[in-house]
């Protein structure tokens, strides 16, 4: 290939020597410009490959203890018993109490959040801490106030290109009413997608200065990490890669950054905080895989009547008790790997005990339903003027959220385990699904091959069952 370019340049020179530095307009530049017009497709992607696997052998090179290499090359920890010893970060003691302390430059506080879990992910003990400290450091004439950005991580998971500026609205109130104080700035970004990354940056590093300190904070995998490393490679600099796995928990202490900001500002990722009242800290490794969500959200509708249930898995249900109206438009946000059900609330409790953990999944066996706790019901009243949009959001933490549409009121009941969030909010987004589902089970490909193939084994050994019989019958006859 290479061979051929370099025929196919003599020829365009026609006889003619290479022009070189000095002849005419022609620089270095335009010389090293010529030589990279000159590779070849298949010589580009075997350099690209190269400084791939030399940046990976960089990274490698860092010495981590057994825990994070766990956790970056399996995606688990080994000592599962040993981990839940680790205590919660105490984010009174070590952020809190040194942002009313003086300091050289204004303190900026960047409190990450997750834009598919809110109102799971969002640090709201953290914010009251935050709120009781700017408070007391407003009045003092010691130093300037803490500057607060919130940064709405992994937005591509929603369809926020339908929602425009409606999304940044509704952070903005929602944060407002989980108790933030006053924001300086809200940014949406995408890491994976390269979404206003570039633009968070430039503004923290506005808002720090050559001398303050920037505290990166939020609940336990919100994107903190990542996000830190994505600034670090927007901005060139060679750090250790911090470590990225979806286990609660993964950074266990405060970790300096250095080179990411100017001059002597200090950039710090800061321990996930502990939410026990979320979903996926219940769960085991199989069935945080499955609610975890990993791509755009898709929206599934159903008609639901007074009367009728609706099913996430074997996690949480709502029921539709009374209606003002005739048809309530349910629509389930959550991840494509988990089963959904719409069927009768008479039958819902035997649809529970006789499906979790077989076709309501997860969790991924029967035996473990009563390991998540007790069942648990919360009755709520909901209303809305339009049928055609969402009206209003009945959120699970850690699980997803059943975006209700009705032009009326109603009264439903959220059963799910004892402890688990559930919050009522106003709907995020307003669109559903253009296709009504069916009633009954909806099941994710990966459940129903499951449940074909034991079915078949289970035919097999029947068939096979018989077919001793038979033969066991021919020999008595024969005898």
């Amino acid at each position: 290939m290479e061979d051929e370019e370099e025929e196919k340049w003599r020829r365009e020179l026609d006889g003619f020597t290479p022009p070189g530095v000095g002849y005419g307009s022609i620089t270095e530049e335009t010389l090293e410009r010529l030589r990279k017009e000159k590779l070849s497709k298949a010589e580009r992607r075997r350099r690209a490959r190269e400084a791939k696997r030399a940046e990976a052998r960089e990274d490698t090179a860092a010495v981590v203890c057994a825990r994070c290499h766990s956790l970056r090359n399996y995606g688990h920890v080994r000592n599962h018993i040993a981990d839940n010893l680790i205590p919660d970060f105490d984010f009174d003691r070590f952020i809190s109490s040194r942002l009313v302390k003086r300091s050289a430059g204004t303190p900026v506080i960047v409190m990450v959040v997750d834009c598919a879990d809110f109102d799971g992910s969002f640090p709201k003990r953290a914010a009251r801490s935050l709120f009781k400290a700017l408070e007391g450091r407003g009045s003092s004439k010691l130093s300037q106030t803490p500057r607060l950005v919130l940064v709405g991580t992994k937005v591509d998971l929603l369809p926020w290109e339908q929602m425009g500026v409606r999304l940044e609205k509704w952070v903005r109130g929602r944060a407002k009413a989980l108790g933030a104080p006053k924001l300086d700035a809200v940014y949406l970004v995408s890491v994976h997608k390269d979404l206003s990354v570039r633009n968070l940056i430039w503004y923290v590093k506005e808002l720090a200065g050559p001398r303050s300190n920037v505290w990166v904070i939020g609940a336990q995998n919100a994107g903190k990490s990542t996000l830190i490393n994505a600034f670090a490679k927007k901005q060139g600099v060679k750090i250790t890669r911090l470590t990225e796995a979806a286990v609660p928990g993964t950074t266990l202490g405060i970790l300096r950054m250095t080179g990411v900001l100017p001059a002597k500002a200090k950039m710090y990722d800061t321990p996930g905080l502990l939410h026990p009242y979320i979903m996926s800290m219940r769960l085991n490794s199989v069935e945080r895989k499955m609610v975890e969500i990993r791509k755009e959200l898709r929206p599934r509708t159903f008609r639901v009547k007074a009367g009728q249930s609706v099913h996430i898995g074997g996690l949480t249900c709502l029921d539709v008790l009374e209606a003002s109206v005739q048809t309530i438009y349910v629509t389930v946000w959550a991840s494509a790997s988990i089963s959904l059900h719409l069927g009768k609330t008479e039958t819902a409790e035997e649809l529970q005990s006789k499906h979790v953990g077989i076709r309501l999944q997860p969790p991924v066996a029967p035996e473990r339903a009563t390991e998540l706790g007790q069942w648990t019901e919360r009755r709520i009243n909901v209303s809305g003027v339009r049928w055609d949009l969402n009206s209003t959001d009945i959120a699970v933490s850690g699980l997803g959220w059943y975006s209700l549409g009705l032009k009326g009121h109603a009264t439903v009941a959220v059963h799910t385990f004892d402890g688990i969030d559930v919050t009522q909010r106003d709907a995020m987004i307003l669109h559903r699904a253009k296709f009504l589902e069916r009633p009954g089970f909806l099941l994710p490909i990966a459940i129903a091959n499951a449940i074909g193939e034991e079915t078949r084994k289970k035919n097999e050994g029947m068939k096979g069952q018989q077919s001793d019989d038979e033969d066991l019958l021919d020999d008595e006859s024969s005898e």
